[in-house]
């Protein structure tokens, strides 16, 4: 990819989740703002996944780098646990049961605060929606690196030691999924899905129920799948 074009990136950018088609590649450096929101995000990720008595990683910007003031930190349990792991060692405001569609696994997320929350599956997740996080990116924040990724604007991230490489993966799909070692399928349904949302705007989920105060994730997601069969079959499949 000759001839990329030079960017300033700094933590106040402000960015539009719209599709980038056609960007054959800029060069991205990062101003010492942007360094320092990087370090003490990933810094204050890095102790609640050091709490926590199973592997979690960082999924999205913050694994990649690419952050602006908007972003979260998203922390991603990717094994089947109860929820008494992430409540003995973590404060919470509430707890959400979500699924994406009436196929998708079903996930408990623990909102931490406004900025941070952990989530972590009820039912298994499959092999692609295992390397939706490979997809996004992901991290154990072990060390300062910071790995590949396609954000919603679909642009491939290619951290530099200044910044970072960015280009469309519109058109280079193959390309990407086997820089990101994840199969072409899951990069296509990606491409699909993110160009549906940027289309015809944010799309909604089938389920999203705040979990009450005097009960457990796992008594909850029982009742409500009791009362919907869509929610009962994942459940029973899984």
């Amino acid at each position: 990819m000759a001839n990329y074009e030079y960017l300033k990136f700094n933590s106040s950018t402000v960015v539009r989740e719209k599709i980038v088609k056609f960007r054959d590649g800029y060069r991205v450096t990062y101003d010492s703002s942007h360094w320092k929101m990087l370090q003490e995000m990933r810094e204050r990720a890095r102790k609640i996944i050091r709490a926590l008595p199973v592997r979690a990683y960082v999924h999205g910007s913050l694994a990649r780098g690419d952050i602006t003031k908007k972003s979260d930190i998203d922390i991603v349990i990717l094994e089947n646990i109860p929820s008494y792991l992430v409540e003995s060692y973590v404060d919470y405001e509430k707890r959400l049961i979500m699924q994406a569609t009436p196929n998708s696994a079903i996930k408990a997320v623990y909102v931490i605060d406004p900025v941070v929350s952990i989530t972590f599956p009820l039912t298994p997740l499959n092999e692609r929606e295992l390397q939706f996080y490979d997809f996004g990116g992901k991290s154990t924040l072990e060390d300062k690196r910071r790995v590949r990724g396609i954000n919603k604007k679909l642009l491939f991230i290619e951290p530099t030691e200044d910044g970072h490489m960015e280009w469309s993966v519109i058109g280079r799909e193959y390309e990407c999924a086997k820089m990101l070692g994840i199969d072409i399928e899951t990069v296509m349904e990606r491409v699909r899905v993110l160009s549906r949302r940027d289309k015809i705007g944010r799309t909604g989920v089938y389920l999203k129920e705040e979990v009450p105060q005097n009960k457990s994730v796992e008594e909850y997601l029982k009742n409500l799948a009791d009362r919907d069969p869509v929610i009962r079959r994942v459940v029973r499949e899984r």
